[in-house]
């Protein structure tokens, strides 16, 4: 299965007072990326109270701005994989191809009705597996 890179739309309110995209809103598209991610590859009927996921470690680097104008997409790739949390890669791309961001976010596998942490599901493994890009 083709996973379909994610191109959120940029509004106004998310440019700060130097005219670009401010850098805490970069998260946030990385977490719509995540949510348009996991809903091609687990698919609508998803039990998130039962398998859900955590972020446990997000990280940035910051390459060139945003500007309003800007159409841009991100790109997933899975990085690793563990017992009960895998790691995604995240690279914002512009419409030309330059690169804008590039991120990481450790993901723990969570049941929130029980409150604890879960083995990565059976289904999503083999998923996620087939999806790790060599670094």
């Amino acid at each position: 299965m083709q996973i379909t890179p994610y191109s959120p739309e940029i509004r106004f309110s998310d440019i700060d007072a130097m005219g670009h995209v401010n850098n805490a809103v970069y998260f946030s598209y990385f977490e719509q990326a995540r949510i348009s991610y996991f809903r091609q590859l687990v698919g609508g009927q998803w039990n998130w109270k039962q398998y859900g996921v955590l972020v446990a470690h997000n990280e940035i680097d910051y390459k060139l701005p945003i500007l309003l104008q800007d159409h841009i997409t991100i790109h997933i790739d899975v990085e690793s994989m563990g017992i009960k949390s895998f790691t995604l890669n995240y690279r914002i791309e512009r419409a030309d191809g330059i690169l804008c961001a590039s991120g990481r976010s450790v993901m723990v596998c969570f049941d929130h009705q029980a409150g604890a942490s879960i083995s990565i599901p059976e289904q999503w493994r083999a998923q996620l597996a087939e999806r790790i890009t060599p670094q």
